[in-house]
Parts: C-alpha cells; sequence; structure tokens
C-alpha cells in the first residue's frame, strides 16, 4: 500500500470511502478511470468499494512514483487480512482486463509468485512477456471497504526526507528507512 508520509490517518479506504477523507492522492487517474467501473465477478460490488493492497509494492505503480520518493511510503499490513469476510485476490493488477478474480484460498494458489516477486518485470526482447509480467506483479488483495489500522505494522520509506515527514506525525508504527524496494 502506497500513501503520502505526512497522511494522518494510516487507515487504507476503497477509494469510494477515500473521498470521504483528506487526503493526497497518489493515484494516476486514467488507472482510476480504468478501474471505476470494473464489477469484480461474483458479488454486487465495483472494484472502487474495495481497499487495494498490492503483494509487492515494488511494481509499476511505485516506479511511477518515483520522483515522489521523498513524500511516501509504503505500508505493511498484516497477512491476517486475508483472513477478513468477502476478502477477493486478483492474480495481476485487478485494472487489467485479464485479471481473474479469486476467494483466499484459490487466488493464493493462482498467483504466480515467481512473476509477482521477480525483481523486474522487463523482458527487452519480448514486448508481450513484458507487459503480461508488469501486469502480473501488480497482483493485488481487495479489501471490502476498509483496511482498519490495527492490521497496519509498520511502514517503509525511501529517503531521511520521507522518514521525517512520517516522524513528524507522531504515529506509533514502525517505520523503517529501506532505500532499496523503492526505485
Amino acid at each position: 500500500m502506497l500513501i503520502p508520509c505526512n497522511h494522518a490517518g494510516f487507515s487504507e479506504a476503497s477509494y469510494e470511502l477515500s473521498k470521504q477523507l483528506p487526503h493526497k492522492s497518489v493515484a494516476m487517474q486514467e488507472i482510476q478511470d480504468r478501474r471505476k467501473d470494473k464489477q469484480i465477478p461474483g458479488t454486487k460490488n465495483q472494484l472502487h468499494d474495495y481497499a487495494n493492497l498490492y503483494f509487492d509494492a515494488h511494481n509499476a505503480t511505485l516506479s511511477r512514483l518515483r520522483s515522489r520518493n521523498d513524500e511516501i511510503c509504503i505500508l505493511q499490513v498484516s497477512p491476517e487480512i486475508l483472513d477478513l469476510r468477502g476478502v477477493i485476490i486478483s492474480d495481476r493488477n485487478a485494472a487489467s482486463d485479464w485479471a481473474r478474480f479469486y476467494t483466499v484460498k484459490e487466488g493464493l494458489a493462482a498467483i504466480n509468485k515467481d512473476l509477482v516477486y521477480a525483481v523486474s518485470w522487463k523482458h527487452p526482447d519480448n514486448q508481450y512477456e513484458e507487459m503480461k509480467h508488469k501486469s502480473i506483479k501488480g497482483a493485488e488483495a481487495l479489501v471490502p471497504d476498509k483496511v482498519e489500522p490495527k492490521y497496519i505494522l509498520g511502514a517503509y520509506v525511501a529517503t531521511p526526507a520521507a522518514l521525517a515527514s512520517f516522524k513528524e506525525l507522531k504515529i506509533k508504527l514502525t517505520i523503517e528507512m529501506k532505500s532499496g524496494i523503492f526505485f
């Protein structure tokens, strides 16, 4: 989960619920437009009714935010979040036309962990494989409505400036500078 370091709430909300909260979004509008009307198969919900959590934050979304490394952090979320009712797993970025949606048990088995946790999705000699891998690297756990703060275990930042911004919030949360997981 990616959020601005000066975000005081630290409760990840769905796109719809976040409209009610003061926040600075790191979302790209073109991606949100793709997610806006996407229906989750087998539910009455749309993608924007879920808080989305990437299995590996080192993905294309984080890569696009590299110029904001002084402003953002990655939240570490407890795996217990997967035990909540209604959590859905997508086998790649949920905005993808090729995304498949599963129950948690089926989804954890369906995710290609080698590709999701690969250091890079780049395939310089094969553009198709690169696009496919990039999408798979963005596999998500989709949590109905929001992630309660009790599931947030800590945060990672890339730079001393981000660390200082986070500490100014005086939130009792472990924060660690881990520039290697950022771009």
